[in-house]
């Protein structure tokens, strides 16, 4: 005796009409499968939903992304740190993100092989020594002065120029072109974002940033090797080496300046 029970049928099966077309797939699983292509223009095969896509372009375009200056992008590069790590190391970049000062930057792979190096995207210029004297004194001020939240030590041009000054070699003695470096240094710490931007154009605060990238091993050895260089005369040279992000001196894109006006912070 045979079964002539039906066999189940499968609801999802798409089955052949009358024309011998199957019938599409339910709307719902057609907008899913779009959906999950995170497609945002015309050929994208991006595998990024946009907000992971504007932290990626901000980690690209800017010395750091930080939970202050980039609020959207710094939530982002938590959510999706892996994926981002991923994007960069493609371009021989890595990701440094300090979940604490709530920081994140990239910096330039290292290849392990001395025969053959990477290609590099990131502009290694050495840092003055008017600009290796103002990050050892914003870090001693962080250290000494951190108040409760981040980038709330502010500092005068007046006093990072007294500081400074105390540097000056004994054998120098034109001060005007001694002030214009500190002036240019300063410049270019405020387009590093390492000094942030205020109401007054003579008053800075310290991004928290610095902590980062001056742990307190490289603080003491940088404030050892500036006193020495002091003590032995002579005119000021290139500083060391201060572990910043190689492109932290890039002059910043039209865009970039009308951004940082309109986040200036009331001092």
């Amino acid at each position: 005796m045979s079964d002539t029970t039906p066999a189940p049928v499968d609801d999802e099966v798409a089955f052949p009409d009358a024309s011998g077309v199957p019938d599409p797939a339910p709307h719902d699983e057609l907008d899913e499968r779009d959906e999950s292509t995170f497609a945002l223009f015309e050929g994208d095969e991006g595998r990024l939903d946009e907000p992971q896509r504007r932290a990626l372009v901000a980690l690209l375009r800017h010395p750091y992304v930080s939970a202050r200056t980039h609020t959207d992008e710094w939530r982002a590069v938590l959510d999706a740190e892996h994926q981002l790590r991923s994007r960069l190391n493609d371009l021989f970049l890595e990701l440094h993100v300090d979940r604490d000062r709530e920081v994140a930057f990239k910096r330039q792979a290292r290849s392990e092989s001395t025969r053959r190096g990477f290609p590099t995207l990131l502009r290694d210029a050495p840092y003055t020594r008017e600009e290796t004297i103002i990050l050892v004194y914003l870090r001693m001020r962080l250290r000494a002065d951190a108040r409760p939240g981040p980038d709330q030590v502010v500092v005068d041009r007046s006093e990072i120029l007294g500081h400074v000054s105390g540097f000056r070699p004994a054998t120098a003695t034109d001060r005007t072109r001694d002030e214009a470096r500190v002036a240019k240094a300063v410049e270019r710490l405020v387009t590093a974002r390492v000094l942030l931007k205020t109401t007054d154009p003579d008053r800075f605060r310290v991004a928290s940033v610095v902590e980062v990238l001056l742990p307190l091993e490289r603080l003491v050895e940088l404030d050892t090797w500036l006193r020495n260089a002091t003590s032995g005369g002579g005119e000021p040279t290139d500083g060391a080496g201060t572990g910043l992000p190689a492109d932290a001196g890039d002059p910043e894109t039209d865009a970039d300046a009308e951004a940082d006006d309109n986040e200036e912070d009331r001092a």
